[in-house]
C-alpha cells in the first residue's frame, strides 16, 4: 500500500515545524524555566529543584556530505501531497551551511539528586500536517500535557512506543481532532510513529526538569535559567547518535558547548 511506503518530506510551508521556527533553539526548556523559578515548589513532594540565571549555549556541527532524505509517495493522500510544492521528503537531517538542526540536547546530570520541578501549565504540542509531524523533536516535563493535534483531513493514528512509560494509539480520522497525553516517568526519547502513513515519526523527550532545548535550523540552542554547577550536557540526533560533554558554569555565566556530529559510516 503506498501510503505505507517510506518516503521523505520538505514542506512547503517549513520543514521545521513549530519546533525550530526562529533561528534560536526552540525547545520547552527554557518557558519551563520560568514557570518553574516562579513557583518556587516541586510538584512530586520532593526538595524544590533550584534554578538561577545561568546558561549553556551551542552549535550543533556537522561534517560531511549530509545523506539524501527519503523521497515520500504522497500519491494516495492528495490532502497531504497538495500542500508541497516539491516532492516531499523525509526530513532525517536537517542540515544548513554545516549546521544541524532538530538534535535534543539535555541536562543529563549534575542537578540535585531528588530535586523536583513543577510541570509547565503550558502544554506542548505536535501537529500532524502535510503528513508529518511537528515538531519532529521536541521535549516536555514529566506529567507536562501533549496536544496532539491533526491538522489534515485524512486519518492520523498517533502511537507512542516508550519503554519506561505507558504507551498509547490515537486515532484521529478527520482535521480539527485534538488528543491530550502525558507521560509520567522521564525517558529519553520516546519515539512516536502513524500506523496509517509509515514514513510519519517524531521523538519526545522526557525530563523531570526544564532544561532542555532543541537545536534550530541553524544549529543553535540555549538552555537558560540553570542554577551553577557543572553538567553532563547530552545531546541525541535520530540518524547521527548520541554525544555528550562536561560544562562548569557559574552564576550568571554563559558556557558554550558546541557539537560535532556526522552521517554514520555505511
Amino acid at each position: 500500500m503506498k501510503r505505507m511506503t517510506l518516503g521523505a518530506v520538505a514542506l512547503a510551508f517549513g520543514l521545521w515545524g513549530c519546533g525550530g521556527s526562529k533561528g534560536g533553539n526552540a525547545g520547552a526548556g527554557n518557558s519551563a524555566v520560568a514557570q518553574a523559578g516562579g513557583s518556587g515548589a516541586g510538584a512530586g513532594g520532593g526538595a524544590a529543584g533550584p534554578t538561577g540565571n545561568a546558561t549553556v549555549s551551542g552549535v550543533i556541527h556537522f561534517t560531511g556530505a549530509a545523506p539524501a532524505n527519503p523521497k515520500i509517495d504522497m500519491s494516495q493522500e492528495s490532502a497531504c501531497q497538495s500542500k508541497y510544492t516539491s516532492p516531499p521528503t523525509d526530513p532525517q537531517y536537517v542540515v544548513s551551511d554545516g549546521k544541524l538542526g532538530n538534535v535534543f540536547v539535555y541536562v543529563k546530570s549534575g542537578l540535585p539528586v531528588g530535586a523536583t520541578y513543577p510541570k509547565p501549565t503550558t502544554p506542548a504540542e505536535i501537529d500532524q500536517n502535510g503528513c508529518l509531524y511537528h515538531p519532529r523533536v521536541f521535549g516536555v516535563q514529566v506529567d507536562q500535557d501533549i496536544i496532539i493535534k491533526n491538522d489534515d483531513n485524512v486519518l492520523h493514528n498517533i502511537k507512542a512506543l516508550p519503554k519506561e512509560n505507558r504507551g498509547f494509539n490515537i486515532s484521529q480520522p478527520s482535521a480539527g481532532m485534538t488528543s491530550k497525553r502525558s507521560f509520567t516517568k522521564p525517558e529519553v526519547m520516546v519515539p512516536l510513529e502513524c500506523n496509517v502513513h509509515g514514513w510519519m515519526h517524531a521523538w519526545v523527550g522526557v525530563l523531570p526538569h526544564p532544561f532542555f532545548a532543541t537545536s534550530g535550523p541553524d544549529g543553535s540552542f540555549t538552555i537558560k535559567n540553570l542554577p551553577a554547577g557543572t553538567y553532563t550536557i547530552e545531546a541525541w540526533h535520530e540518524k547521527a547518535g548520541v554525544q555528550q560533554q562536561t560544562v562548569t558554569v557559574g552564576a550568571g555565566e554563559t558556557k558554550t558547548a558546541d557539537f560535532t556530529f556526522s552521517a554514520p559510516k555505511a
